[in-house]
């Protein structure tokens, strides 16, 4: 257990968090585990809905890792269950169903990647099909009547759906039942999530009230921005950085974020290190930095500063990088619009190459495409960059 006095622990466990409910009652937890020296749970869900964790998840699981350094035990729970179903929170249509052997993959990278973060002492990673996949009828039908439609669709996702008369499935309405009772079982005493799982998270409040349990504690982290610094970090929207991915690829994304969105992942995925930040004013460099200690988080320094010197050699120095390896593409009657689409292996669509092409963004021998009309030459090869870090070597036949 921690050293620090409960009120020590109270203060860093707010830090950079956007609401705890109710404030009070985490107090008085942290006092009466202080005093009888016995660790507090804490749980947090994710669905394993991809391969990749990413820097979204990553605010969730370093404040699992400040419960955990004060001596908490942590419930990394890996909704594999739900996930058959998939959050609707914030969605505006149904989530396409998960196979069984996705969910198991997913699932496993998952283990593998919390552990860059956090230690392996005083964690259980959990699996809610444990217990789900013995659920009887008699259960779900005991559950479900522990909260009303109504209630569920004051939701503004549902709301909006209803009102437009797009698909709810009853799966949906069931979901935050599932994530309410995964609390009962564990009978956390602190649940931690994003702002936007605040409904989901209070229902497990009521579900634990229901179940005669001792209520959980809510503590709500912010949302981080994506990509495009707009929508939440998320696979479904393609506006992530993984934190297996490629150091490169996390070093080429970093860069392309405005400023406004860097100055944002420094405060809150960097909060622990702004003073290193405090000593540097250009833009350009602060990104810089910003991509380098995130791949030290994830990966290791050398591999950070093999990426700087790869991106400065590349994107400052205008070279083309020496490891792509040559494809071969036939051009036969296609167009340029299809020929860019085999050779990027449809990364992107038709409308965003038309785009790209327009906005003078794809350069094949460092003369920029101009025309929906160019064709490249056969028999020749060409380095080609499509948009800011998206290089290729072709030779067309």
């Amino acid at each position: 257990m921690s050293f620090l006095s409960p009120k020590e622990q109270f203060e860093i466990i707010k830090e950079n968090v956007d609401e705890i409910i109710p404030e009070d009652e985490l107090l008085k937890k942290l006092e009466i585990s202080y005093k009888d020296q016995k660790p507090l749970k804490i749980k947090a869900g994710f669905d394993p809905t991809s391969s990749d964790l990413h820097l979204g998840h990553t605010l969730l699981i370093k404040k699992l890792k400040i419960f955990q350094d004060l001596g908490h035990h942590i419930c990394f729970l890996i909704g594999d269950f739900t996930a058959r179903i998939g959050d609707p929170t914030g969605r505006d249509k149904t989530r396409p169903p998960l196979s069984e052997d996705d969910i198991k993959s997913n699932s496993e990278t998952y283990e593998d990647q919390l552990f860059k973060i956090l230690s392996k002492e005083r964690v259980d990673v959990l699996y809610n099909s444990d217990w789900f996949n013995k659920f009887d009828l008699k259960q779900m039908i005991n559950l479900s009547s522990m909260e009303n439609v109504a209630r569920i669709l004051e939701r503004d996702d549902f709301k909006k759906r209803y009102k437009s008369g797009d698909s709810i499935t009853l799966t949906e309405f069931i979901y935050p039942l599932l994530q309410a009772y995964d609390s009962v079982h564990l009978e956390s005493d602190i649940e931690l999530g994003g702002s936007d799982q605040r409904f989901n998270i209070l229902l497990g409040r009521q579900i634990q009230k229901s179940f005669g349990k001792p209520l959980q504690v809510a503590l709500f982290l912010p949302i981080l921005e994506g990509l495009d610094g707009t929508l939440k970090m998320s696979k479904s929207y393609n506006n992530y950085i993984g934190i297996d991915e490629d150091p490169n690829d996390i070093f080429g994304k970093i860069m392309s974020i405005s400023d406004e969105l860097m100055e944002r992942y420094i405060e809150i995925l960097q909060s622990d290190k702004k003073d290193i930040f405090d000593h540097i004013s250009s833009p350009l460099e602060r990104k810089k930095r910003l991509a380098y200690e995130i791949i030290c988080d994830y990966h290791n320094q050398e591999l950070a500063i093999e990426s700087k010197n790869i991106f400065e050699k590349t994107f400052s120095k205008k070279d083309f990088p020496e490891n792509i390896n040559k494809q071969v593409v036939e051009i036969n009657s296609k167009n340029i619009i299809e020929i860019i689409e085999e050779f990027t292996e449809n990364s992107f669509t038709r409308s965003e190459i038309k785009r790209l092409i327009k906005g003078n963004s794809i350069q094949m021998n460092d003369n920029k495409i101009k025309d929906l009309n160019f064709m490249p030459e056969k028999n020749k090869i060409y380095q080609i960059k499509v948009g800011k870090r998206n290089f290729y070597k072709v030779e067309f036949i």
